[in-house]
């Protein structure tokens, strides 16, 4: 049995999505980051070489790090070379090491996804953006999994995931902080103490995360420190008679060493005369893990199963819950705000607009849009817009419709208003409703001067179809469009793809642009 198949076998046999743990490796792999002494190294530029703070801090990277920053903070306030950063972000500077801070985040902020899908492991990162997975946890400071991941909820810091209530689902924990707040970052000697003393806290609040979910591990070293303290204290939570609890539940991924093949064993890590079980995964193609991931993956993406939790939470927090309930179509909710609904069982309705033909009554969005698209179906479009259109628009409003109303000469608002049709749902959505507001800043921030096409190949299909809408409809190129989800026609189904519904709003928002008036 391979890798993937064994991998498939052990995420089914849990009641639990998986969770990603996500190492320096991972950068380094995707975006071409540097190690940490790399990182630091690209900053040494005191006058003294590297190999002086190296020898000063006996090979200690933290201590490294403090002991640049002093320097190096004497070079940023006087050197030319660092005034325009100085005047943008001196208002920010807490201490000494403040400065070393901001200029490693404002560096990590020039690496995007766009080094990734440009690199030998485009494949690798398209399979990774199309994953829903439960959740991140990532020692890492750069963007990189946001980008991955845009519609998870982040929590920065070691602080932030202590005095907040994460629901386990569609969230990323950056435990050392991030490089939106440089003074976040878990970086000197001082940081890594601070971060090590409240170790136990930390390994609390995740323990449940650990039983229950799958915890993968990519970019680190099977002895890394920063992962042998965590399931240190995770083992010391749960105690030495029960570790047996995280048997599968630990699936480490390393590139193999030269000479070494593929292979999946279990395994155990000794920490401190603990036995702790997990599977090793050793693999130069971290393909066939996220292939293991996508086949098991939920059909409910895991930010709509957030809000949904969130919600409950507030129910049971709120002395005056709301009693309010209401239907609401899974490509409407955009944030928890949409979610208005507590538990929900029933059977969905097969109710159409009027007596349909045989075999119309079977149409819904996906055959609509693959229609649009690629013109193959034959279909009777005076039937859609009779029969079709006013079914599947009670179920959500990003169809296309603009396309066979012309198609029988309704080409304009007023011929519509004549012809009394009820698609008011659909035909009265404006341009701006097609775009997701979590996606505002990464585009104004990134590619709001970029084209379509610059976006396409920038970006993963998952981030482009989100980030298109934003662009002006006077600048998008329509064919280009089409192209792109032909492309990626396969992502309106929600069997296979997480961000259907984004795709599918770009699909509406395609036939608006060509058909509509």
């Amino acid at each position: 049995m391979g890798i993937t198949s064994k991998l498939i076998e052990i995420f089914r046999s849990r009641k639990a999505g998986p969770f990603l743990f996500v190492g320096s490796g991972f950068s380094r792999r995707y975006l071409g980051l540097e190690d940490w002494r790399g990182l630091l190294e690209r900053f040494c530029v005191t006058g003294k070489p590297f190999e002086y703070y190296l020898a000063s801090a006996n090979g200690h990277y933290p201590t490294v790090a403090a002991l640049l920053a002093r320097d190096f903070n004497e070079i940023w306030w006087n050197s030319e070379d660092y005034k325009k950063s100085v005047e943008r972000f001196k208002s920010k500077v807490k201490d000494e090491t403040s400065a070393l801070r901001i200029e490693i985040c404002n560096y990590l902020s020039t690496l995007d996804q766009s080094k990734a899908m440009d690199s030998e492991y485009k494949e690798e990162v398209s399979l990774l953006s199309g994953l829903n997975v439960d959740g991140v946890i990532t020692t890492n400071w750069d963007m990189f999994i946001e980008q991955l991941f845009p519609e998870h909820r982040t929590y920065i810091g070691q602080e932030e995931l202590l005095f907040s209530h994460p629901h386990e689902i569609g969230e990323i924990y950056k435990i050392h902080g991030c490089s939106t707040e440089p003074s976040s970052l878990v970086m000197t000697k001082k940081d890594y103490d601070e971060f090590n003393e409240k170790n136990t806290y930390l390994a609390a609040k995740l323990i449940t995360l650990f039983v229950e979910h799958p915890i993968v591990f990519i970019g680190y070293s099977i002895s890394d420190e920063n992962i042998s303290s965590l399931l240190r204290a995770i083992a010391s939570c749960i105690g030495t008679d029960k570790i047996e609890q995280l048997r599968k539940n630990l699936i480490f991924v390393q590139r193999l060493s030269n000479g070494e093949e593929p292979i999946i064993s279990d395994t155990y890590l000794a920490i401190n005369g603990v036995q702790i079980p997990l599977v090793l995964v050793k693999t130069n193609n971290f393909g066939e893990v996220y292939q293991a991931i996508d086949t098991t993956k939920r059909k409910i993406p895991a930010r709509v199963l957030r809000y949904c939790k969130e919600q409950l939470y507030e129910l049971v927090q709120s002395a005056e819950p709301e009693k309010k309930i209401c239907v609401v179509d899974i490509d409407e909710i955009e944030s928890k705000e949409d979610v208005e609904f507590l538990v929900g069982v029933g059977v969905a309705s097969k109710e159409h607009a009027g007596p349909a033909p045989i075999g119309y009554a079977a149409i819904g969005a996906e055959e609509l849009i693959e229609d649009l698209l690629l013109d193959n179906k034959g279909f009777d479009h005076q039937q859609i817009v009779d029969n079709v259109l006013p079914r599947a628009s009670k179920n959500t409003p990003y169809i296309p419709v603009f396309k066979y109303l012309r198609s029988i000469g309704i080409d304009s608002e007023e011929k519509y208003r004549l012809a009394n049709i009820c698609l008011d749902k659909v035909v009265k959505k404006e341009v701006k409703d097609f775009r997701l507001k979590m996606y505002s800043r990464p585009f104004f921030r990134n590619y709001r001067h970029k084209s379509i096409e610059e976006i396409i190949q920038l970006c993963t299909p998952e981030n482009s179809s989100a980030y298109i809408p934003f662009v002006p409809s006077d600048k998008i190129d329509l064919d280009v469009l089409k192209e792109f989800l032909i492309n990626n026609l396969e992502k309106i189904d929600y069997k296979k793809s997480s961000y259907a519904s984004n795709f599918r709003k770009l699909a509406a928002l395609y036939d608006r642009l060509k058909w509509g008036w």
